[in-house]
């Protein structure tokens, strides 16, 4: 089969990092969360305090500070996953809270965040044989990509999953801030400015609000085997 490169865009938490995961190992492709990029960016913000007392965020500090800012993944053998790392420390478990995740949407609005890191996306993936998840991978980063997924579930059962999600690791949840937190983030992906989430005209679309993951795996794993042939 050729290399071809596979970009998997959609809403936050319908499982298209799982899947992407899955699908890259299987195959032996090169996996990128670009999801994590952008969280990892937000969490620096936090971190180096670039937020005020109110909350808002000092964007011209922020782009000041961004080519200090170095975003990498390392294979980790004990989950067999990617594991995001920030100027060369693991942050994996930091970036996948709700203190980044309500915060996430209005940095990867900013266009000189997407502009240097899609860039960098671009370059992870010029050989092929990569699997890409994120908002505007089909759109924006490889529109010429093979094969293009839209995935996409209900606010309320993305919202179940992420709930569960941070119950199994041990992180206090409360579902009805997730359900608030994944409708605004529907809203503010949809209607940036730049690179905003939206299908591409050649994307196949998934709903996998009543799919099991095995399921949608394999769905997913012979759309791959038909774009590869």
């Amino acid at each position: 089969m050729r290399k071809i490169t596979i970009a998997i865009d959609g809403h936050s938490s319908c499982g298209k990092s799982t899947m992407a995961k899955d699908l890259a190992r299987k195959i032996g492709y090169i996996y990128v969360d670009t999801g994590a990029m952008y969280r990892a960016v937000t969490y620096y913000a936090i971190q180096h305090g670039l937020y005020d007392e109110e909350g808002h965020l000092q964007v011209e500090e922020l782009k000041n500070q961004l080519p200090e800012i170095s975003i990498s993944f390392k294979f980790n053998p004990e989950t067999s996953r990617p594991d995001t790392y920030l100027n060369d420390v693991c942050v994996e478990g930091f970036i996948r809270g709700m203190e980044v995740s309500n915060k996430v949407s209005e940095v990867a609005a900013l266009s000189f965040v997407r502009e240097a890191l899609v860039a960098q996306q671009q370059r992870m993936g010029a050989e092929k044989g990569v699997v890409m998840d994120g908002r505007d991978i089909g759109t924006v980063v490889f529109p010429d990509a093979e094969l293009k997924v839209f995935v996409t579930a209900s606010a309320e059962v993305r919202a179940q999953r992420r709930f569960k999600e941070l119950q199994e690791k041990g992180t206090p949840a409360d579902y009805d801030e997730i359900l608030r937190n994944v409708k605004e983030r529907d809203y503010l992906d949809s209607h940036r400015e730049v690179g905003p989430l939206r299908q591409a005209e050649d994307a196949l679309l998934l709903d996998n609000s009543e799919m099991t993951i095995p399921e949608q795996n394999e769905w997913l794993l012979a759309r791959y085997q038909e774009a590869a042939q």
